[in-house]
């Protein structure tokens, strides 16, 4: 490979995070190797994957403000719902009861 232009270092990750608009995707125990060819670098890495859904502060604030609960237990009822505030928002008063 080295005759080739082709390089590969085996990098020694702890955890890689990918985030994407929505979700942060991990990928744990990961297994990562670096490839250099014609001055381009790639990553190949394989893992254990684990999704986390992104919560915006100001969705927090807004469930939080609408249930009149504190900001964790607001952002705790968005990682429950999916990030769905309305479905949230109804829990949250709904347990008030």
């Amino acid at each position: 490979m080295k005759q080739m232009g082709i390089d590969s270092q085996e990098i020694d990750a702890k955890s890689v995070t990918i985030e994407t608009e929505n979700e942060k995707l991990i990928i744990e125990e990961p297994q990562v190797v670096k490839i250099s060819m014609q001055g381009q670098v790639s990553f190949q890495i394989s893992g254990r994957l684990r999704k986390e859904e992104k919560i915006s502060e100001d969705d927090v604030r807004m469930v939080a403000e609408q249930a009149g609960v504190s900001e964790d237990e607001a952002r705790g009822a968005l990682k429950g719902s999916n990030g769905d505030i309305a479905e949230a928002i109804m829990k949250l008063k709904e347990s008030k009861q």
